[in-house]
């Protein structure tokens, strides 16, 4: 007698992804927790500013080890950890939600050991950029480097697109649509230099997608041949 298993009708995320978005939002739990009086008594409402001042990449301190020829042990790693620190629940909420999705999609194609990759070296390229071309003091939050997911996912569609004869531009809609919102946002309220990052980490994660990707920079040579 043989048994029949319904298929699930949602493919389970990349155990990756679930530890990415952990990451992510434990530390916000706590601190909106302790924002709340619900835990660590009265010094908990201070635990988000001390872990904005301890892991945000600070672009001061990266402006003094350029300036002096000099790498901090303790300055580096906030290239690692500030995008685990965010300023506000739903900045953090924002960011889990592309996270799972950008993870997920990207997952099922790479694996998710690809993902954690991908997400820390697009997170420290933003760093980077940002610090080299900004003169903002901090930098938090997960944006640069799910917006490296949304090149790894982009990178994935131009090549889809370019192998099925469809419209090769289409691939940088959504790109495009979270720029344009950048830009109106900007308009109306001062939003700072966090977009240098967040452009950055999707230019690395669309170029390192090349690399990391069995026969991605053969696909490349392939399209560009074609044209």
């Amino acid at each position: 007698m043989s048994e029949h298993h319904d298929p699930s009708p949602v493919n389970p995320l990349p155990p990756a992804v679930w530890l990415l978005f952990l990451a992510i939002a434990l530390p916000e739990l706590a601190f909106s927790l302790g924002e709340a009086n619900l835990i660590g008594g009265p010094g908990a409402v201070g635990w988000r500013l001390q872990a904005l001042n301890d892991y945000s990449f600070s672009g001061e301190a990266f402006d003094y080890m350029l300036g002096n020829g000099i790498l901090l042990p303790e300055h580096m790693l906030r290239f690692l950890t500030y995008p685990f620190v965010h300023g506000t629940f739903t900045s953090t909420l924002f960011a889990g939600v592309i996270l799972l999705a950008m993870g997920k999609m990207v997952g099922e194609v790479m694996g998710g050991w690809a993902v954690i990759l991908l997400f820390v070296l697009c997170g420290v390229f933003g760093a980077l950029v940002f610090g080299l071309i900004t003169d903002q003091a901090w930098l938090i939050g997960a944006y640069p480097s799910v917006y490296g997911l949304i090149g790894v996912f982009t990178f994935l569609l131009w090549q889809k697109l370019a192998a099925t004869g469809g419209p090769q531009a289409r691939a940088f809609t959504l790109i495009g649509v979270l720029m344009g919102l950048q830009l109106l946002f900007g308009m109306f309220f001062q939003v700072g230099y966090a977009w240098v990052a967040e452009l950055s980490g999707f230019c690395a994660g669309f170029a390192l997608t090349a690399f990391v990707m069995p026969g991605g920079w053969a696909r490349v040579l392939t399209t560009l041949r074609r044209r």
